[in-house]
């Protein structure tokens, strides 16, 4: 424990008090986002006595913001105050899960009303989740980055190892309403803290037609030869990962004959990879090359999705839970990596529409692969699109090793790749 603390004060050495305020938001709202997101599937199959098309359609209700107003949002956060467009978000995520717990108080919830709210809480979480890394870099050094980020991906760890758990224990406990209550006022909490961060004036160029600005942040990421291969790695990625999520619930309930807190249980073994993946990282920076790092997480996903495979032959609550644990460990490595990266070679004015392209690749692959979960098992059931989610891992792995990104020494000054001679 000693260690741990000692790992954790080391990261935070160094970094603003501004920077600190912008790290306690973003715990807060991603442990309220958790909370919500392992709530609703539980509420789905428990209370509204979903099956899995159902559930991978609600999957797909709550992620679709992120496809179609990723990049929206990033072009208003180069425009605008990134610090105001983040607590307006969390406002309006409270008040679509306060909506949520009034519905289940007054015993009027449906399934649609359920993916409604969720959509509009995603909303919220996607303007936060595009304005903060860009805002990132206005609060820290450059050298400062990476142990920033790494900070920030800790604090995500945290919020993802509890979530998860937190929101099981209050839905089979408590009940749905009162985990829509806390992850609300968390919520609230988190835009409260943002509204005591001086985010410290920037140029901002005169705005140009927004199709102009979207075409440049496009043009940029499409011609770099390391942004090029991030994306699409994380486009399978996150798309064999959701077509796993979207049903995983009614596959561990109906399957592997777990109670809700099982569930939450093992959705929470990925928070705790998290954890060990974000604890792990400065030794792992130490020990391999910056491009070796940004391997890990990639391959870590195909093994996690291969132990997942592995419950059709051997039903085990462990097994689910190890397959969650690697999506968390490894993968954190690569968030820290790749965000330091895009970071280093992004020019400042167009950091909000490069996020917003990322986040639409890291998260609007999320109801593509949903939407492909519900119809793979409506039609071949829920085996297969563990399979399916096995094969979009695989490709994502083979497409990062074999990228220049693999090769990169250390983290580029610019634009041009720090490639080993």
């Amino acid at each position: 424990m000693r260690a741990r603390f000692s790992r954790f004060s080391s990261l935070r050495n160094g970094l603003p008090a501004s920077f600190q305020r912008l790290a306690w938001s973003n715990l807060i709202a991603q442990s309220a986002e958790q909370i919500s997101l392992a709530a609703a599937p539980l509420v789905a199959v428990f209370m509204l006595h979903a099956g899995a098309r159902d559930t991978g359609l609600l999957q797909t209700a709550q992620t679709l913001p992120f496809l179609i107003m990723s990049i929206p949002l990033g072009v208003f956060a180069d425009r605008r105050s990134r610090r105001a467009l983040m607590a307006v978000s969390e406002g309006v995520r409270a008040l679509a899960m306060a909506g949520v717990l009034l519905l289940v108080l007054s015993h009027a919830l449906t399934l649609p009303l359920l993916a409604v709210l969720g959509f509009v809480g995603a909303t919220g979480t996607v303007a936060y989740s595009v304005a903060a890394p860009a805002l990132v870099p206005a609060l820290v050094s450059r050298d400062l980055l990476a142990a920033a980020n790494g900070r920030v991906e800790l604090a995500r760890s945290v919020a993802y190892s509890a979530g998860p758990a937190v929101g099981g224990l209050l839905v089979g406990w408590i009940g749905a309403g009162w985990a829509y209550g806390c992850a609300a006022a968390l919520s609230a909490l988190a835009a409260a803290l943002l509204a005591g961060l001086r985010e410290p004036p920037r140029a901002v160029s005169a705005a140009r037609h927004f199709m102009l600005e979207l075409r440049d942040g496009a043009r940029f990421v499409y011609r770099d030869a390391l942004l090029r291969p991030m994306l699409a790695t994380a486009v399978f990625f996150n798309v064999g990962f959701f077509t796993l999520h979207a049903v995983y619930v009614p596959y561990a309930v109906h399957r592997l004959g777990m109670s809700a807190s099982a569930v939450g249980a093992t959705l929470g073994a990925y928070g705790v990879g998290m954890v060990c993946g974000a604890l792990a990282a400065p030794c792992v920076a130490r020990r391999v090359t910056f491009g070796r790092t940004l391997t890990v997480g990639p391959f870590c996903g195909l093994a996690a999705s291969l132990a997942m495979v592995a419950t059709l032959i051997v039903p085990s609550f462990w097994l689910a839970a190890a397959s969650f644990f690697l999506l968390g460990a490894g993968p954190i490595l690569w968030t820290v990596g790749s965000t330091t990266l895009r970071q280093a070679i992004t020019p400042a004015g167009m950091m909000g529409r490069v996020s917003a392209l990322n986040s639409t690749a890291t998260y609007g692959a999320r109801p593509l692969g949903a939407l492909l979960g519900a119809a793979i098992s409506a039609r071949f059931g829920m085996d297969a699109c563990l399979v399916v989610a096995a094969l979009g891992f695989a490709v994502q792995a083979a497409i990062i090793a074999m990228s220049p990104v693999a090769r990169l020494a250390r983290i580029p000054e610019g634009e041009a790749a720090a490639l080993p001679a």
